[in-house]
């Protein structure tokens, strides 16, 4: 088992199979840590902001914060806080941020890290329904 940073967040929820993840992806200032601020709020806790561990075991996609910035999530306007921690989940969803226009029926996509494809979902992350939407996906699954 290797990991490997990737810019990215992660958070997590607890769902009838247990702890899952989703891994949110995007340039910088697109609102990955906003997103996941909006995710705990709700309910979820953070595995990482803005650089994330991962790594591939049994078919699986694991995800854990580097050392430095466990348990801390950047506020914008705020600066670095403590957020509700969970050490490790398992990644089930890959969320690609953007501005663009989003299509309102897409075809399922996917996104594959170490040979593990997972489903992905494209999202503007600037709508209010943005958390309602991963929440949603990641329990379609």
């Amino acid at each position: 088992m290797t990991m490997q940073p990737i810019h990215a967040t992660a958070v997590a929820r607890h769902t009838p199979a247990g702890w899952r993840g989703a891994l949110i992806q995007g340039p910088s200032g697109v609102g990955k840590s906003d997103l996941a601020l909006r995710l705990i709020g709700q309910g979820w806790r953070l595995i990482a902001d803005d650089w994330t561990h991962l790594w591939a075991s049994s078919g699986a996609l694991y995800a854990a914060a580097p050392t430095a910035i466990t348990g801390k999530i950047e506020v914008r306007g705020l600066g670095i806080v403590a957020a509700p921690l969970w050490p490790m989940t398992r990644i089930v969803l890959a969320v690609a941020c953007t501005h663009e226009p989003v299509e309102r029926l897409p075809e399922a996509a996917a996104w594959t890290w170490d040979g593990v494809m997972i489903p992905q979902l494209r999202l503007d992350p600037r709508p209010a329904s943005a958390g309602q939407v991963v929440a949603t996906a990641l329990a379609a699954l």
